[in-house]
């Protein structure tokens, strides 16, 4: 694997983790999707599970379907229970465009646990950042 530079960044980073030509911390990967931790974690537990396709958003599902979504949320739980979090509770985060504070134009879902959500946090969102 090489490691991430400027040219790196020009790129969707995500293709290049799940192409495995970027670092990072992989906990899954199939043919369809794969799953690391945040490299700026908003919890204890910050997993992002990303499609290996490169889907800019929720609005370019089409293409792939709901399939893909139910694949990435079961994807999600079994996560959660490998991590030792399923039972106390996670949270799944998906943002859409850069009002909802994505940052990358790749879809992904964050698998975000061990970290207790105030009734404020939880109707504000998590930290700026959180894309």
């Amino acid at each position: 694997m090489e490691s991430l530079n400027e040219d790196s960044w020009m790129r969707c980073i995500f293709c290049e983790i799940a192409a495995g030509r970027a670092e990072s911390d992989t906990l899954y990967h199939d043919e369809v999707i794969t799953a690391f931790r945040d490299v700026k974690p908003q919890a204890p537990t910050h997993i992002l599970i990303v499609p290996i396709e490169h889907i800019a958003s929720i609005g370019d599902l089409h293409r792939s379907g709901n399939s893909l979504v139910a694949r990435m949320l079961s994807t999600a739980h079994h996560l959660a229970e490998a991590e030792g979090i399923a039972e106390g509770g996670y949270r799944l985060v998906m943002n859409t465009g850069t009002e909802a504070g994505r940052m990358i134009d790749h879809l992904h879902l964050h698998l975000l646990g061990r970290k207790r959500m105030s009734q404020e946090t939880m109707a504000l969102g998590l930290q700026d950042g959180l894309g």
